[in-house]
C-alpha cells in the first residue's frame, strides 16, 4: 500500500499553479505558498504553443482555453513596411496551432482546477532547510511548511534557487520590451498574430481573451539598463518614436495604449546562462526559477507547463518518500538539457528578429515534444 506524498510549491504563478494541479491529479497532497496577497498576473498575454497546449489538456484546462483563448487564424512575419518577410514555415507561430491568452485568464483556469484551500497567499519565502526525511520552508511572517518535497516555482528572482546552486548572474541584453494590452481594433485583422522585424528592433501583436483584446510587445534597443520587472510603467510616446515610419498599423496599436482600456509596461530583458543543476536533496526548481529565458521563442510559460507535468508524473510514481531525491534527479536529467537548448535558442532567435528575420529557429523540435510521453518512456 502506497503513501500520500506531501509537496510544498513556493510560488503561485502559472508554473507553480500548474505544478500544483498536476501534483493533485497525481494523488499528491500539495500546498502552494504565494508571497502576494492574492493570486494575480500582470495584465499581459502569453502565446501557447502546441507543446504547452498538450500539457494544459492533461491538466483539464482544455475547455477553458477554447473559451478564453484566441486561436490564431493567420500568422505572418512582416518587414517594417508591412511586406512579408522571407522565412520558412516552421520559424514562426503557425495558424491553427498556437493560441493567445491573457496571463490572468490562464492562471484563473489553472487555479480553478485546485481543491479549495490549496493556495495560501501572503507567504514570502525567506529560508529553507532539509534533512534525510523532510524539507521545510520558512516564511517572512514566521510560518513554516514541512513536506516530503519542496518545489521552487518562485520566478527568475527565486529565493530557493540559491539553496540548490549558485544563481546565474543576470546580464542586461541591451533590449527593453514595451508590452501591454489594447482593445480589439477594427483595423487589425481578427485572429491574427503579426510580427514586424527590422534592424535592431521588432514588434509583436496577437489576440487574447477570445479576441476582445490585443497583446502587443515592442522590442527596442537601450543603451542603459532598465529594471527587470513586468510592472514598470511604459512610455507610449517613446515606443511610438522607436517605430516611427513603420507600418501604420503599428502606430494605431501604439496610439490605443493611451486610450480607454489600454495599458503599457516596460521590462528590461536580462539573459542568464543555463543552470548546471536544478535539484538538491528534496528541493527542486521549476519554470523561471530553473530556466529563465528571453521571450523570443515564446516558450517561457510553455516550458514551465512541461516541467509541471513531467515533475508531477515522476513524483506520482513514488511509493516510498525516501525515493524523492532520486526522482528529483531524474526530473533534472529529463528537463535540463531541453530547456537549456530553448534558452540558448531564444537568445539566437531574438538576434534573428532584429536582423530583419534572418537566421530564425526551426521550431518543430520544440512544438512536437510531449513531456508526458518522455516521462512514460523512462518508466
Amino acid at each position: 500500500m502506497g503513501v500520500t506524498l506531501r509537496a510544498v510549491v513556493v510560488g503561485g504563478g502559472i508554473g507553480g499553479t500548474a505544478a500544483a494541479v498536476a501534483l493533485a491529479r497525481a494523488g499528491i497532497d500539495v500546498r502552494v505558498y504565494e508571497q502576494a496577497q492574492q493570486l494575480t498576473e500582470v495584465g499581459a498575454g502569453v502565446s501557447l504553443a502546441p507543446n504547452g497546449l498538450r500539457m494544459l489538456e492533461r491538466l483539464g484546462a482544455g475547455p477553458g482555453i477554447a473559451r478564453l483563448g484566441a486561436r490564431y487564424l493567420s500568422a505572418r512575419l512582416l518587414l517594417p513596411d508591412g511586406r512579408p518577410a522571407r522565412h520558412e514555415p516552421h520559424q514562426f507561430a503557425q495558424a491553427g496551432l498556437n493560441v493567445g491568452i491573457h496571463r490572468a485568464d490562464l492562471l484563473g483556469l489553472l487555479a480553478g482546477q485546485l481543491p479549495p484551500g490549496t493556495v495560501v497567499t501572503g507567504h514570502r519565502c525567506v529560508s529553507f532547510r532539509q534533512d534525510d526525511e523532510t524539507a521545510t520552508v520558512a516564511f517572512a511572517n514566521g510560518a513554516t511548511a514541512t513536506a516530503d518535497v519542496v518545489i521552487g516555482a518562485d520566478g527568475m528572482h527565486s529565493a530557493l534557487q540559491g539553496f540548490v546552486v549558485e544563481p546565474a548572474e543576470p546580464a542586461f541584453s541591451g533590449v527593453v520590451a514595451h508590452r501591454g494590452l489594447v482593445p480589439r481594433l477594427a483595423e487589425y485583422p481578427a485572429g491574427a498574430i503579426r510580427m514586424w522585424v527590422g534592424e535592431g528592433r521588432h514588434f509583436l501583436v496577437f489576440p487574447v481573451r477570445a479576441g476582445q483584446l490585443l497583446n502587443y510587445v515592442g522590442f527596442v534597443p537601450s543603451g542603459t539598463s532598465v529594471r527587470e520587472s513586468w510592472s514598470l510603467p511604459g512610455d507610449p510616446a517613446a515606443l511610438a518614436a522607436h517605430f516611427a515610419g513603420w507600418d501604420p498599423l503599428i502606430g494605431q496599436v501604439i496610439a490605443a495604449i493611451s486610450g480607454p482600456g489600454g495599458s503599457g509596461f516596460q521590462w528590461g530583458m536580462y539573459d542568464r546562462a543555463p543552470l548546471p543543476r536544478w535539484s538538491r536533496g528534496r528541493l527542486t526548481l521549476l519554470g523561471d526559477a530553473a530556466h529563465p529565458m528571453l521571450p523570443h521563442l515564446g516558450q517561457g510559460v510553455n516550458q514551465a507547463l512541461e516541467d509541471a507535468v513531467a515533475l508531477a508524473t515522476l513524483l506520482g510514481s513514488i511509493t516510498d518518500p525516501g525515493d524523492v531525491p532520486r526522482v528529483l534527479g531524474a526530473y533534472q536529467e529529463l528537463r535540463r538539457e531541453r530547456t537549456a537548448r530553448v534558452q540558448l535558442g531564444s537568445r539566437r532567435n531574438g538576434a534573428g528578429y532584429d536582423n530583419s528575420g534572418r537566421q530564425l529557429t526551426d521550431r518543430r523540435w520544440i512544438y512536437d515534444y510531449d513531456a508526458a510521453a518522455e516521462v512514460a518512456a523512462l518508466t
